[in-house]
């Protein structure tokens, strides 16, 4: 059997993380480590249009609004999601290079490294 090529491996299984990747990555991946943030993520970016206005989101919630905005805005300090205020609503959306960055690190997870 061939040894995996560099090229074959999610950045995970191909070399250690250097120090400072790792704290940015537990960033995001804290973010989407709690339930209600990932359901958020998951509406917003399967939102009709690429957007949901936070009266979209919190119906889908036995929570209070502080609570919702709360998981929102740590969402959004990751830099997972980014919003604009339209009159009295928020929208949000998804910022796609940082949804990328976590997908990239485990896909494509073909083989552990030879060791």
């Amino acid at each position: 059997m061939a040894a995996p090529t560099a090229t074959c491996c999610a950045p995970i299984a191909r070399e250690p993380l250097a120090e400072t990747e790792a704290a940015e990555l537990a960033v995001l991946l804290k973010a989407v480590a709690d339930p209600v943030r990932l359901r958020l993520l998951s509406m917003i970016g399967s939102h009709a249009g690429g957007e949901a206005c936070v009266c979209d989101l919190t119906d889908a919630f036995d929570l209070t609004a502080p609570t919702i905005s709360h998981h929102l805005k740590v969402l959004r300090t990751a830099g997972l999601i980014d919003c604009e205020r339209r009159g009295t609503w928020v929208y949000y959306w998804i910022v796609p290079a940082a949804v990328a960055r976590l997908g990239e690190l485990f896909s494509p997870l073909a083989e552990p490294a030879a060791v």
